[in-house]
């Protein structure tokens, strides 16, 4: 369990093991890992309704964060799944 900053407890697993770290969540948690730069990878499940309003995970950003398209995976039901990483510097 994670006690205190989360930034620095998340960074800690980061360095402890060449493992991946999955976390699950809504757009408020997702979007705070975003910000703070902790998300290495976006699995993004897309099924796509027009609601009028939703909630972004990129609204915390402060700066533009650059994203390749690694796989994109659709299915009949019309679910579409994007595979994105963080954009290296060349």
């Amino acid at each position: 369990m994670a006690k205190g900053n989360i930034v620095h407890e998340i960074n800690k697993l980061k360095v402890q093991d060449d493992q991946d770290i999955i976390a699950y969540g809504g757009g408020t948690f997702v979007s705070s890992r975003i910000k703070y730069g902790l998300v290495n990878e976006f699995h993004s499940f897309v099924n796509l309704v027009a609601i009028g309003n939703g909630m972004p995970i990129f609204s915390e950003l402060d700066k533009k964060q650059n994203l390749t398209l690694i796989k994109a995976t659709s299915f009949n039901c019309g679910i579409v799944i994007l595979h994105y990483t963080l954009a290296r510097n060349s």
